[in-house]
């Protein structure tokens, strides 16, 4: 008989694919379904990022081994962070290529934290926080927030565990809860970090999905975030990439060392043509974004405003791809309400609960249908018997 090893009996089986079992057995009933659960962009990529790829595809000698970045790929990125945020990267040593931000973040705390070593959390959070660390052998620690608020408390920390702490994963604007931050808490993340030793990951993958005239900033641009931390951004939301995988980790150079070292072991580096495709992005026409953040803005405000006229108050998120909205008044278990709003309603969405301990009494949404499925979901919930108050 076969013996799973530790880890992965004290990995649970990822909450999407217990949705997605659930979306599939809903088709098979013969019932719409509406899948907001994964974050995974439906907008298509610009055309001229995807005719890049095409034509790199054509190329014999691009299907050979990348083993690593192209210089041209790195200087890019680093172009990219100058214009973007007026961040100066030395793209020979301050920058690494991933296989997306999920892949850095799995990889990550092999990389820069030894077993039992203490790494904070966000709680809720966006399960490879957390599953990154366990894969490594850490101990987790979920950081306590303000109130009323997603931001970390520093305050709160207590000081033993500040000490003991080799590394913290922070992200703004933040998956689930879509939660922003500004320079001032950046400041302090710096402050606190510097303090006590600690290395700082920033997942900055929603920089570039904001809404209402808000701007997303950069962890890097604050004076002295290089000394302690690193940024991880990826091509997946900004441009529509979410499947070809490639992303970036940016900033301390001995920390992005230490990623490039494990990372020549675990792969051969990123496929030539998809390098090519991700320089073609950065260095094109930019107006894709401008086009994918309107279409997002759209399709929140019918979500949000439908859900608000049939009794469900949520806030819209000023930045990411989600609605973090709390439960309706007539439930308290996130996990029931998700499948009794898949049954009644052929909706999916995912449970706070899937992001940790604090996520429950929430679900998240993903905004990856088109305004015209959004309006259905609206019609859908309308027509149930969810709420108890209906206008």
């Amino acid at each position: 008989m076969m013996h799973p090893n530790r880890m992965t009996d004290l990995m649970a089986e990822g909450i999407f694919l217990k949705l997605h079992e659930i979306k599939d057995q809903l088709i098979k009933e013969g019932r719409e379904v509406i899948n907001l659960s994964v974050g995974s962009p439906d907008l298509p990529p610009a055309p001229h990022i995807m005719d890049k790829l095409i034509e790199e595809c054509k190329t014999a000698s691009n299907y050979r081994y990348a083993i690593t970045d192209l210089s041209e790929l790195r200087d890019a990125a680093s172009r990219w962070y100058k214009r973007r945020f007026n961040v100066e990267l030395d793209a020979n040593c301050e920058i690494t290529s991933l296989l997306g931000s999920q892949e850095g973040l799995a990889h990550i705390c092999l990389a820069l934290t030894d077993e039992e070593d203490i790494v904070m959390v966000h709680n809720p959070g966006y399960p490879i926080y957390h599953a990154g660390p366990q894969i490594a052998q850490n101990v987790i620690y979920p950081m306590p927030t303000r109130k009323g608020s997603a931001l970390i408390d520093f305050d709160s920390i207590p000081s033993d565990v500040a000490e003991k702490a080799k590394l913290m994963i922070v992200s703004y604007p933040n998956n689930p809860t879509a939660q922003v931050a500004d320079n001032d808490f950046y400041k302090e993340l710096v402050k606190f970090a510097k303090a006590n030793d600690i290395m700082v990951v920033h997942d900055n993958a929603y920089c570039e999905l904001t809404y209402d005239d808000y701007k997303a900033g950069s962890f890097l641009q604050i004076e002295g975030a290089r000394d302690v931390g690193i940024e991880l951004n990826s091509l997946s939301k900004t441009y529509n990439l979410a499947g070809i995988r490639v992303g970036f980790a940016l900033g301390n150079r001995d920390m992005i060392k230490c990623i490039a070292t494990i990372k020549s072991h675990m792969d051969y580096g990123i496929f030539v043509p998809i390098q090519k495709c991700a320089i073609a992005a950065l260095d094109g026409d930019q107006s894709c974004i401008e086009e994918t953040r309107s279409a997002y803005q759209r399709r929140r405000d019918i979500l949000c405003d439908g859900l608000n006229s049939i009794g469900w108050q949520v806030e819209k998120p000023k930045a990411t791809m989600f609605v973090w909205a709390k439960l309706p008044n007539a439930f308290s278990n996130s996990d029931d309400f998700v499948m009794k709003l898949a049954k009644d309603t052929g909706v999916i969405v995912t449970p706070g609960s899937a992001f940790g301990k604090m996520g429950e009494g929430y679900v998240r949404m993903a905004l990856v249908a088109s305004e015209e499925k959004m309006m259905r979901v609206v019609e859908n919930l309308r027509k149930s018997d969810l709420f108890i108050t209906k206008h």
